[in-house]
């Protein structure tokens, strides 16, 4: 099981420079006590124009901010909207393989296509070409990345033959995800070989249900790289503490917050439901809390079910249950709009590191370089040792 944080860099109103700084900055230090703590990944997602949900709209400026100050913990560009309008790819090519260089070859690549009519009109994009679009994209990086001469004549773009510079660190190249909001995008991700890297809240038979599958057809996919990345990676969040009432009190308003800042920009779909995005039907009150009975202890105690909230024993038992579906990474939103105090944050990923972490992954495994190409040493790098 790998343990990453996710950022989303929500930020509270009424925005300034001030608070703005503050989010990135917070964030910065999560991400080097990540790294000396062992946890895995470090992703940040791309969104533009959602004011308050996320302010991370450069999120490739932000993660070679995170290269720069951490050892060993990978660095997840996820992900990458792969829109022309957006992003050209000979671009994004480029910048994905400087960004593997810089972090010495710890670079984990997301794909996706965007969710909100909200960003998508903003670029003036057809948001029914986006699933053809990114279907392009996924199929040209892993080529640009490892020809010495590429040329293409396709539906997003088109090029004479170029030499595209730099080339990734990672031979052949970076793994690749998509993003799973949508149901049947996890098909998608299987068929091309690509890592199902979920950022939407489901359910634990849902969970199962799809990782059941995408892990089924992955095993007779057509691979669009130089390599298939088999892993299923849920998004959750984090907030631990040794009283479960504690934990309860300041975890599960911060969830909640989220969530309706997220809700918010559902319903963008209805003001443009197309043939790709279709009109969700109001699918946000299947989130709603059901009074079925739970087998989860916690969730008599108002821990909610599947959620990384509590003490140290309930997020044990809940990531147990996820790893018994098939999951194989969470990545951990570890606050939203600053509502939890950066002291309390870092307390939070302390506890959890202590003494949840080991029931699952040894010790020597967290303090251990993730992933570095074995080539590292014949450019004259050297990769520093990691400190406990």
């Amino acid at each position: 099981m790998k343990f990453g944080i996710f950022f989303e860099l929500s930020t509270p109103r009424p925005f300034s420079r001030e608070i703005e700084w503050r989010v990135y900055h917070n964030a910065l230090e999560q991400c080097r006590l990540a790294d000396e703590l062992g946890f895995d990944h470090v992703w940040a997602v791309e969104h533009h124009f959602l004011e308050e949900y996320s302010h991370c709209s450069a999120p490739e400026v932000f993660l070679a901010a995170v290269a720069a100050q951490t050892r060993r913990i990978r660095i997840g560009h996820g992900a990458v909207v792969c829109v022309p309008e957006m992003n050209h790819p000979i671009r994004v090519a480029e910048r994905a393989a400087a960004l593997d260089i810089l972090s010495n070859g710890r670079l984990e690549f997301g794909t996706a296509r965007s969710s909100t009519w909200t960003e998508l009109g903003g670029f003036q994009v057809n948001p029914d070409d986006t699933k053809k679009t990114w279907d392009e994209f996924v199929r040209v990086l892993p080529q640009m990345w490892t020809k010495d001469a590429f040329e293409w004549e396709g539906r997003a773009f088109s090029m004479p033959s170029r030499n595209v510079l730099p080339k990734p660190f990672q031979d052949p190249h970076p793994p690749m995800w998509v993003t799973v909001t949508s149901p049947g995008t996890e098909l998608d991700a299987a068929d091309r070989g690509l890592g199902c890297l979920g950022v939407s809240a489901a359910g634990f038979d849902e969970q199962e249900r799809r990782t059941t599958e995408y892990h089924r057809r992955i095993q007779c996919c057509d691979p669009v790289g130089g390599l298939v990345n088999d892993q299923v990676h849920t998004m959750n969040f984090l907030y631990c503490h040794e009283d479960y009432r504690a934990a309860r009190d300041v975890g599960v308003p911060m969830v909640n917050a989220f969530n309706v800042a997220n809700s918010h920009l559902y319903w963008t779909r209805e003001a443009h439901p197309t043939t790709a995005y279709q009109t969700l039907g109001n699918v946000g009150a299947a989130l709603k809390p059901r009074k079925a009975v739970s087998d989860d202890p916690g969730v008599a105690r108002g821990l909610p079910e599947g959620v990384g909230v509590g003490d140290p024993d309930h997020l044990i038992a809940t990531i147990k249950r996820w790893e018994s579906i098939g999951v194989t990474g969470i990545n951990f939103l570890l606050n939203a709009m600053e509502m939890v105090s950066q002291e309390d944050v870092l307390k939070s990923m302390r506890l959890f590191a202590s003494e949840v972490m080991p029931v699952f992954r040894a010790e020597q495994d967290r303090f251990t370089a993730v992933y570095t190409p074995a080539t590292v040493h014949e450019f004259g790098t050297v990769v520093p040792e990691v400190r406990r």
